[in-house]
């Protein structure tokens, strides 16, 4: 078994030192060379090696030496030596020792004494410790305050020893009186420390009759007052109203460790609104003082926790927390606007608004590289706002628009899609973003902000002069007609190797593009940046952003353009008295379609036109040259009214997610409610009242019952060893984000008492044990709890394996039963989580492990399969369920979800029903760690069969 270790020294393995090197160096008179000695062999000790033959030198030849680092080296040597034998019993030669020590606690040097009473503190041997202990006492009294620091640590641990309460029976008295005359800060915080840990009721009685200096004690006593207060809140809530007032009057504390933790103690205890109004202030000072980014990003993540608690005390601090947009961490200010954006009412709107709108101001002027993406961000952020306040989109569509032809093409496609929706949500704005949209289209240079721009230029100019702007905008961007001469591909053709050189620049890939529902399709995309040469196409990057960008084969936004210009058309024959005037703009419309496709067709260009955009165009035409009154209809009203219904159910989706998180469990039958007009309040404060009605609230709604769930605890306990084992063992396992802990419960099953009976624990995975294992007794049929503690660094599968090893009287060598084995549960850590279609399509792109799970299931019906699914892994769909409506024996859904370690989880389901009513298909698994995509790969194959 291992054996305890307070020392952690990093050891280059290459070069071992030689016993005897370091016998021959500790021998000679030069302190340096002992030094170098004294650390090779604490090293060689750390690493496993016993070295028995250096005691005898280390004692003849080290302990006289009056070098300081000498002694010092000594102390640690003789803290990671073996002190006792096989059985347990101090080693007669540790008497040598024992000697030295008191030598050393009555030196007259004051740091030999200190580093030595630091020593008792991590000596566990009681026989060793017994002879120093009056040495130890006298040194409470000494002058130097190093010394007397150093000396309550000590008394304090031989105190917590098994017998230290027969080695020293009256410590806390004789601390209590060191605590009422010291002066020394750092002192009387280990003085104040030892009683909290060993007498804590005079810790608390201490603290009661000082109550009125506390705020002056220095900053490390005020933690250590802070940390008592939490404890004795915990265990007797009706003292609390007494113990706040003090924390309330820390807030003011010059140290901002001391305030941060006040804030955090008054959270945990209260929920007056007084008392989460002082912490909240608190928190918003500390985010604008403080300069380290780490500490602003932990304190956001405090406010956050107090948002979504106490919405309404943090909704009027919105305006401190929007400060902190001035910090340039690009972490900090999303974190900052995720915060906000859930404040938000009626009252505020408008002063954030202003705000954001300054922000994005400021982006433009800046220099620094990350402002496209904080930009993006705050137009989101404003899009949220003027979706849910519809009155604040007049203040903002206008400067946003001026956006539209950012060089950050995603920041532009947010802009974009944010006019589309408002210009439908609010009418009025309808005409000025019309305008203002045809006034900029020119400067728009993506091909994806081009086609939506478009697509709302074809269904919102509805007067007269807005058609025919329209018209006349989308003429210009496409430039002169024809898009190239007819000489110039007849020189194309001829020489097709000089075409290649020439086109370089138009840089063309195809690569497995993933489509919305998550699944591959191959396409050939040319890069938006790159563009043909002049010399081969009339006309450059001048003569219009779109006729550049269908000159690099987009021919995608071609067939956009046709749409476009039917619509209009169409339209312009309705508002259009002069039939001449119709036939003119159709006319136009024509040649342009025409001459799209020629382009396509022609060797000009190094790919020809798609096959989908082909007919796109094709039907634009005859549609123009023929048009029926239903044809009309589809293509004049139900884009629209389809567009209509996607936001609808995008808002029904919205509202149905936050009445899910209203939902809150109310009080039992028969639960006990207090009426706080009824409570006696003599000697209360206005504050205590306030925690006190505030309990009885919780009390009332059931707050307080939600954690004690008796059958969900069932569930978790694990049973270790069989029912016929000597030793039954069952397991409580507790999973909590980076620590497991498994409260073991061992029971003596026969008539002998088990001696050292020791839970030796093994992991496997990304799990760390963190205690040593102890040796306990157990009386015949009585019980025992142990409890291990275990880290966790990632999301993966781990597996916990041991055996519970004890002796008994009569048998001589110890006996061995194995353990069930533990598996931890990925889904402990995993929890839906939601983000944008964009978002997630980036990261399917970026993350490089994929697990690929063949579906293997008796489900017959893909909409359960898929609820199956969600269910067993805890993940979010991301797929609308309006999109997975209907039944076309097909279905392909996105699902993800986020670990409590930050990790992504992206599953994409993609499954089809077979002849025979079987499903087939497959699950595929992304994310950046292998741990996950495995684990989850692993949970979904046991549990995809359904039914159980």
């Amino acid at each position: 078994m291992e054996k305890s270790c307070s020392l952690l020294i990093y050891f280059d393995k290459g070069t071992p030192a030689i016993a005897n090197e370091i016998k021959e160096a500790l021998e000679g008179n030069d302190d340096y060379a002992k030094i170098e000695a004294m650390k090779k062999a604490i090293m060689l000790l750390l690493n496993g090696e016993t070295l028995p033959q250096l005691f005898i030198t280390i004692v003849r030849y080290v302990l006289p030496s009056e070098d300081h680092t000498v002694q010092k080296l000594l102390l640690l040597y003789l803290e990671i030596i073996e002190k006792t034998d096989a059985k347990g019993k101090v080693m007669p030669e540790m008497i040598l020792i024992c000697q030295n020590l008191r030598n050393n606690l009555q030196h007259p040097n004051e740091y030999i004494r200190g580093v030595t009473l630091r020593f008792l503190c991590r000596l566990n041997e009681a026989e060793i410790i017994e002879p120093l202990i009056p040495s130890v006492l006298q040194n409470l009294e000494h002058r130097h305050p190093f010394i007397r620091r150093n000396a309550i640590l000590a008394v304090m641990s031989i105190y917590k020893l098994p017998q230290g309460e027969q080695l020293l029976v009256d410590a806390p008295e004789m601390i209590e009186k060191v605590l009422s005359t010291e002066q020394d800060p750092s002192a009387k915080r280990n003085a104040f420390l030892m009683l909290f840990t060993c007498a804590q009721d005079r810790a608390i009685n201490y603290l009661l009759t000082h109550v009125d200096r506390v705020p002056e004690w220095g900053e490390l006593l005020q933690m250590v007052v802070l940390e008592l207060i939490r404890k004795v809140c915990r265990t007797n809530r009706g003292e609390k109203g007494k113990y706040i007032k003090i924390i309330i009057s820390l807030l003011n504390a010059p140290s901002t460790a001391v305030i941060y933790e006040c804030a955090g103690t008054l959270v945990s205890l209260s929920s007056a609104p007084t008392a989460i109004r002082a912490a909240a202030n608190t928190y918003c000072q500390l985010l604008l003082s403080q300069s380290d980014n780490n500490v602003k990003l932990i304190v956001l993540d405090r406010l956050n926790e107090l948002k979504s608690s106490h919405r309404e005390i943090m909704v009027d601090m919105i305006m401190d927390v929007l400060r902190a947009l001035s910090s340039p961490n690009l972490d900090i200010r999303r974190k900052t606007l995720d915060i906000v954006l859930e404040l938000i009412t009626p009252r505020n709107i408008n002063e954030v608004v202003l705000t954001l709108k300054k922000e994005v101001v400021k982006t433009q002027s800046g220099e620094l590289e990350k402002n496209g993406e904080y930009r993006q961000m705050l137009i989101q952020a404003i899009h949220s706002c003027a979706i849910k306040f519809p009155e604040v989109a007049s203040t903002v569509v206008h400067l946003l628009m001026d956006f539209l032809g950012d060089s950050n093409v995603a920041s532009a496609i947010d802009v974009v899609v944010f006019v589309r929706e408002i210009i439908e949500t609010n009418p009025k704005l309808r005409v000025s973003i019309i305008t203002r949209l045809l006034d900029t289209f020119y400067q728009i240079r993506a091909a994806r902000v081009c086609s939506c721009a478009l697509w709302i230029i074809g269904e919102y100019c509805l007067s007269l002069s807005e058609v025919e702007s329209g018209i006349a905008t989308i003429k210009q961007c496409l430039g002169d007609l024809p898009f190239f001469s007819v000489s110039e591909e007849g020189e194309a053709s001829d020489s097709s190797k000089k075409v290649q050189q020439v086109n370089a620049t138009t840089v063309s890939s195809r690569r497995p593009a993933v489509l919305a529902d998550g699944t591959y399709a191959t396409q050939s995309a040319a890069s938006e940046t790159a563009f043909s040469p002049p010399t081969l196409v009339q006309g450059s990057l001048s003569s219009g952003n779109l006729r550049s960008l269908l000159l690099t084969g987009d021919f995608f936004l071609g067939a956009v353009v046709a749409c476009t210009l039917t619509k209009l058309v169409l339209r312009l024959e309705e508002v259009q008295p002069s039939k001449a005037e119709v036939n003119k703009a159709s006319s136009q419309a024509l040649l342009i379609m025409v001459s799209m496709l020629q382009l396509g067709q022609s060797s000009v260009l190094p790919h020809p036109i798609d096959n989908d955009s082909y007919d796109r165009i094709v039907l634009c035409i005859r549609l123009l040259c023929n048009t029926g009154d239903d044809i009309r209809k589809i293509w004049l009203q139900s884009c629209r009214q389809s567009y209509v219904k996607m936001l609808a159910d995008k808002q029904l989706r919205e509202t149905e997610e936050i009445k899910a998180k209203a939902q809150i469990s109310y009080a039992q039958p028969d639960d006990l409610i207090d009426f706080y007009h009824l409570k006696s309040r003599k000697g209360m404060s206005q504050l205590e009242l306030e925690d006190e009605v505030q309990d009885d609230l919780k009390r009332a709604t059931g707050e307080f019952i939600k954690d004690g769930d008796d059958a969900n605890k069932l569930n978790r306990i694990l049973q270790l060893t069989g029912f016929s084992d000597p030793v039954y063992a069952e397991a409580y396992v507790t999973v909590h984000h980076y620590d497991i802990v498994l409260d073991v419960t061992v029971i003596n099953r026969t008539k002998e008492t088990l001696q050292n009976l020791c839970l030796e624990l093994a992991t496997m995975g990304d799990l760390k044990l963190v205690d040593r294992p102890q040796n306990y007794t157990l009386a015949p049929e009585s019980s025992k709890q142990i409890k291990a503690n275990i880290k966790v660094s990632s999301t993966e599968t781990g597996v916990i394996f041991g055996n519970i090893v004890y002796e008994t009287s009569n048998v001589h060598e110890r006996m061995v039963v194995v353990l069930n084995d533990i598996h931890i549960d990925i889904m402990d850590y995993i929890s839906p989580a939601v983000c944008t279609d964009v978002a997630f399509r980036t990261m399917w792109a970026e993350f490089e492990w994929e697990n690929k799970v063949a579906v293997n299931t008796v489900l017959q019906n893909e909409k359960e399969f898929l609820e199956h699914i969600i269910k067993s892994t805890n993940m979010k769909c991301l797929t609308a369920s309006s999109a997975l409506d209907g039944d076309c024996g097909f279905l392909a859904a996105n699902l993800y979800a986020k670990s409590v370690f930050g990790e992504d989880a992206l599953v994409n389901i993609s499954i089809e029903k077979q002849a025979d009513g079987k499903l087939s298909g497959y699950i595929r698994i992304r994310s950046k760690t292998q741990g996950i995509a495995l684990s989850l790969g692993d949970k979904i194959t046991l549990k995809q069969k359904g039914g159980s």
